[in-house]
């Protein structure tokens, strides 16, 4: 694999960020970036459960109407969802019609609602120092699954969380910024 490319703009960015103009947006504005805030990482969580099995991109462009379907990806609201909702979001043509990955976010907002301390303490426990590993030279340099993307899994589990194993959890801190998976020559490094 390649370092990063030059894109039309001049800017070396990651090769995945200059693939398409949905990924040149989310890569040089979100994706690395520190994500705050238990609705925020909320939204994250359910969009990296939806991801599973699929591209990013179809997630990408689906974001807003994930939003709308679920309640700007508010906690307290979702974790309200009832069957009558869950059967509404089945026919909501703007998001991804999965019968588990929908039912998993309304229990993921019951969880989260319940937990002590909230979901940004508990996600960004498990960030990686920053300097804590060398910056990836290639897309190949880029782990799938890391011993703290395995913690950070099994904690979520252990609290009920579901659809969040090491790989969709090491997705998750690439995505909110527990670890800097830009490639060295990236300028968003």
């Amino acid at each position: 694999m390649t370092g990063a490319v030059l894109g039309a703009d001049g800017l070396r960015r990651c090769g995945w960020g200059d693939s398409a103009d949905d990924y040149r947006v989310y890569h040089d504005t979100e994706w690395g970036r520190p994500v705050h805030g238990d609705d925020a990482l909320f939204e994250r969580v359910a969009l990296e459960a939806f991801q599973s099995g699929l591209s990013w991109i179809t997630i990408l462009r689906r974001r807003e109407g994930f939003r709308a379907a679920f309640a700007g990806f508010e906690i307290a609201a979702v974790a309200e969802f009832d069957e009558a909702d869950a059967e509404r979001l089945l026919q909501d043509p703007g998001i991804i019609r999965n019968r588990a990955k929908i039912a998993a976010t309304i229990a993921n907002a019951r969880v989260a609602r319940e937990l002590d301390g909230g979901l940004d303490a508990l996600i960004w426990q498990f960030a990686v120092e920053p300097g804590a590993r060398p910056a990836p030279h290639t897309l190949s340099d880029v782990p799938a699954v890391t011993p703290e993307s395995t913690a950070l899994a099994k904690e979520l589990k252990k609290q009920g969380f579901r659809f969040v194993g090491p790989t969709t959890a090491y997705a998750l801190m690439q995505a909110c910024g527990l670890v800097n998976d830009h490639l060295i020559d990236c300028h968003a490094r």
